[in-house]
């Protein structure tokens, strides 16, 4: 069965998930803002779960239309083959949505709207009255963007930044999803050492050591659309095999991870553990006045503190400053930083020679590369 898919994700990095559907050989990627759309069969739905690295979740496409009035709005979600995926026994709640510059801006009204929908059309093509909502979930979302309707069914159920290994986080982590885009974009390699020296609970030298060993990050975890009925179970069975074949057992890359919480790092020495990369990660309790090379070449990706999250501005000012006195320029060293401070290049005191848009969560932060 060809189906298209949507992908939401994390504003500015559309085009590391479209180098991520093409290379697991994915069909017709198009980019969109928060937004990556493909096409494949069963076994693509399952493989864009368990190994894409910077999505958020995988959704089918049931259908789009252009919708100007809560009356059309009903009639073309009526029409759409939602029988192709919900059984007469399934559940399948309106689980969310928005709306964006368009004449239908009420959620709730929307959401009540398709739901009735759905149901209508259910009915008249199982020819029953009453739906108990036992079976499996097919949670429904919409978006709504200059009145172009677009329903899909989740198939993920957890969000996919959710690989497993983290049960506990420091007190602002870093999503799985996030940590993972600064690797892409920092190029990290297998030959590489990745160093953080502000780790928290370790989550991007974790997501380092899964990219670098070829780790699929859903490969530990399970998947709502392993109950549909349409997608077998040894469909995933074959698709996880496959991940399993990828991994690359005999890797030599290295990452150093330290923070000034000993709390933090037995927090991410556990995490690492469930993530089966710790063999992979030297983690230590110390401070970034402290950190020192252990390696003649590095990569340094981190996420600092900031005044959204656990320090005042002028603590973060003071820490932009030793990260410049310590990052220093030198042949075979690179450096991302992740931060929303506009000022960072001043305080830090070099001028990046790259710079990214990327948000972590609402906030809009910028990564600073340097590696001339």
């Amino acid at each position: 069965m060809d189906i298209k898919f949507a992908v939401p994700c994390l504003m500015g990095i559309e085009a590391l998930i479209a180098d991520e559907l093409k290379a697991i050989g994915a069909g017709d990627v198009v980019c969109e803002n928060a937004r990556v759309f493909f096409t494949g069969d069963e076994h693509m739905l399952a493989r864009a779960n368990i190994c894409l690295r910077h999505a958020e979740r995988i959704q089918i496409v049931v259908g789009s239309f252009e919708a100007r009035s809560f009356e059309e709005l009903f009639e073309k979600t009526k029409a759409l083959p939602w029988e192709e995926w919900i059984g007469r026994d399934d559940e399948f709640p309106i689980k969310g949505g928005y709306s964006r510059n368009s004449q239908l801006f009420s959620i709730s009204d929307c959401q009540s709207i398709i739901k009735k929908a759905v149901v209508e059309r259910l009915k008249s093509k199982y020819g029953i009255s009453w739906f108990e909502e036992t079976g499996a979930k097919y949670a429904i979302e919409f978006s709504i963007m200059k009145d172009l309707v677009t329903l899909t069914i989740d198939t993920s159920g957890a969000g996919l930044h959710k690989r497993g290994y983290r049960l506990a986080a420091n007190d602002a982590p870093i999503k799985e999803t996030l940590a993972a885009s600064l690797c892409t974009l920092a190029r990290l390699r297998p030959y590489h050492t990745l160093y953080d020296p502000l780790c928290g609970s370790g989550t991007i030298a974790i997501e380092g050591a899964l990219m670098a060993m070829g780790i699929a990050p859903g490969i530990r975890r399970s998947f709502a659309a392993e109950k549909f009925a349409n997608v077998p179970p040894e469909i995933w069975a074959e698709e996880r095999t496959r991940a399993l074949d990828l991994i690359d057992r005999d890797s030599e890359f290295r990452a150093f991870a330290s923070d000034i919480d000993p709390a933090a790092i037995e927090t991410a020495k556990e995490n690492a553990k469930r993530a089966g990369v710790d063999k992979h990660i030297t983690f230590e309790v110390a401070d970034l006045a402290d950190w020192e090379r252990k390696t003649e070449k590095g990569t340094v990706i981190c996420n600092p503190p900031y005044g959204e999250r656990l320090m005042n501005p002028a603590e973060v000012n003071e820490l932009y400053k030793l990260m410049g006195r310590k990052f220093t320029r030198e042949r075979g060293w690179a450096y991302h930083i992740i931060t929303p401070c506009e000022d960072f290049e001043k305080y830090f005191g070099k001028s990046a020679d790259k710079r990214r848009k990327l948000y972590n969560g609402m906030i809009k932060c910028q990564v600073y590369m340097y590696f001339k």
